[in-house]
């Protein structure tokens, strides 16, 4: 494979690679259509919860734990902004990044709320509650923030947060006693309601999913464009009685979650829960609905729905509820990128450093692939060893192209050296290269995970430009190795394109490029030693 094949390969896949992500992002799995019911013929389907709608102000009540800053309005007792403290925002280090919010013209938050069809008073995320205190901070393992609803016909209800010491779990829970003379039917609703606006650090070098997905046991990971839900063409599961209802963005995630790993689900069955994900007022909405049943005259229920709000850590989803490590995702190379990251996990647990798990990594994936690239280095050799024989008959046939050719292919036929041979193993490591962009792209375990010296945040372009420098570097010695193009134009091509090309991993972030630098590095080395290996054979042949 001559220089011109090589460098096409390396900027097919990095250019598909991120022509893909940017401009295709992975759609998801339609479900099953014959398990797919709608809310509104789904027997005993329960109320729907009250529609979103522009954003009503009241008092705030705020809330500090060790990992959140959060603030909950009395309106409706929504969780309006949470900040996550042990992470820093991606324009300012020195500030905790703004997971919720709604301010400054977005929309991000969760409500919840209870509707009966028969008793439009229950609370709603329009009620306006009442708390004891209007600022919480947390001293011991647990902090609750009980909120009041205003008593409506014998009815009391009461809303609490429960947040946890080193959790980003906030347990919610309606306490309802109904004192009144009739019983009580109501339906609970756990809404998130945001803007489609980009989430704060999104690029166009890491143009991952924003938007609502449902995970359940039976219809697995579904997520929904917001595009989709603006045409109105949606396709998830609505029914459920387990699984989850969230907000993805990169790196970030909030879900209310049905059934917890280590707990029974808040759905009575299969009827009594529902998912529905919608468009409205300029506003998108992920929410999970939980009837509840009767509630006597005299009687007390109450409900809790755990929300998670934080981190796609990878061990922090899976000890959450089932499939929420599912949330961190790799779309089509799934089942090749989430192995790679296990992987990586294992080797950041012996190395303690992400960076240094990188690079082992890195050399682990060289190692398996050993043979494939040795197959290909040995091709390009023999092609390299031609390209003085190639000159000639070019200089021989001159501009009859046709000619040229046949000869070539008489060359090749006679020297049994196959002009694809160094494309192929590359094409079957194309698949794994994507993957392993994809891992390392959504893993939040790199975020502000130094490595060495000047790399601080490995999520994060590199401060002094070294990795990409040395990328560049690499690429072009890379060049140096491979036969040369015949025309000189491409050989000139074939010089300055690495270089051009390695311009954009200037704007990667560290962790990546330092993959990519390790595994040149390696390629050089096998690449010099398989070159070796020929030229020692053929001095052994021309002495024997």
């Amino acid at each position: 494979m001559d220089s011109k094949r090589l460098i096409s390969f390396i900027v097919l896949s990095l250019g598909v690679l991120l022509l893909w992500q940017h401009f295709f992002p992975p759609k998801p799995a339609p479900a099953p259509v014959a398990q797919t019911q709608d809310v509104n013929s789904a027997k005993g389907a329960a109320a729907k919860p009250a529609d979103a709608s522009r954003l009503a102000f009241g008092q705030r009540i705020n809330v500090s734990t060790d990992l959140v800053r959060a603030q909950i309005d009395t309106v409706g007792g929504d969780l309006r902004t949470l900040d996550l403290v042990k992470h820093g925002s991606s324009t300012d280090e020195k500030k905790p990044y703004e997971l919720m919010t709604d301010k400054g013209g977005r929309v991000y938050v969760a409500q919840t709320g209870l509707v009966d069809p028969t008793r439009p008073d229950l609370p709603t995320h329009k009620t306006v509650f009442s708390a004891e205190k209007s600022s919480y901070v947390m001293s011991g393992d647990k902090l609750e923030v009980r909120l009041t609803a205003p008593e409506a016909d014998g009815v009391k209800v009461a809303k609490i947060y429960e947040f946890t010491k080193g959790s980003y779990l906030i347990r919610v829970r309606y306490e309802i006693t109904n004192a009144g003379t009739v019983p009580l039917a109501p339906t609970a609703y756990f809404r998130l309601l945001r803007d489609g606006k980009e989430p704060e650090g999104q690029t166009r070098f890491a143009n991952t999913f924003t938007g609502p997905a449902v995970y359940s046991a039976e219809h697995k990971f579904q997520k929904v464009s917001f595009s989709d839900l603006d045409k109105n063409k949606a396709d998830y599961a609505q029914t459920t009685q387990n699984g989850w209802v969230s907000m993805l963005q990169h790196y970030f995630l909030s879900a209310w979650v049905l059934k917890p790993l280590d707990g029974k689900s808040v759905c009575r069955d299969a009827a009594s829960c529902h998912f529905e994900l919608k468009a409205a007022n300029g506003l998108y909405s992920a929410s999970a609905t939980v009837a509840l049943g009767a509630i006597a005259p005299g009687a007390t229920a109450s409900i809790a729905m755990p929300l998670y709000a934080g981190p796609e850590d990878y061990d922090t989803l899976t000890r959450v509820a089932e499939g929420l490590e599912l949330s961190r995702d790799y779309g089509w190379v799934h089942v090749i990128a989430a192995p790679l990251f296990w992987l990586l996990v294992k080797l950041h647990a012996l190395v303690q450093n992400w960076g240094w798990a990188i690079v082992l990594l890195t050399i682990i994936i060289k190692g398996a692939f050993y043979p494939l690239t040795a197959a290909s280095y040995r091709s390009m050799a023999k092609m390299k060893a031609l390209a003085p024989r190639l000159e000639r008959l070019k200089e021989q046939h001159g501009d009859d192209r046709m000619k040229f050719q046949q000869a070539v292919m008489e060359m090749y036929k006679v020297e049994k050296v196959n002009p694809l041979g160094g494309c192929l193993p590359i094409l079957i490591q194309i698949p794994v290269f994507f993957a392993l962009y994809s891992a390392l792209l959504a893993a939040v375990e790199l975020r502000e995970a130094p490595w060495v010296m000047w790399i601080h945040d490995l999520a994060r372009p590199d401060p002094f430009y070294v990795l990409p420098a040395l990328m560049a570097i690499t690429m072009f010695i890379q060049t140096m190795l491979n036969p040369p193009p015949t025309d000189p134009v491409q050989a000139k091509m074939a010089k300055i394109m690495p270089v051009a090309f390695s311009v954009m991993f200037f704007f990667f972030p560290a962790g990546l490029v330092l993959y990519y630098v390790v595994n040149n590095l390696l390629s050089i080395a096998q690449q010099w030693f398989v070159n070796r290996q020929i030229e020692n054979a053929k001095k052994a042949a021309a002495q024997s």
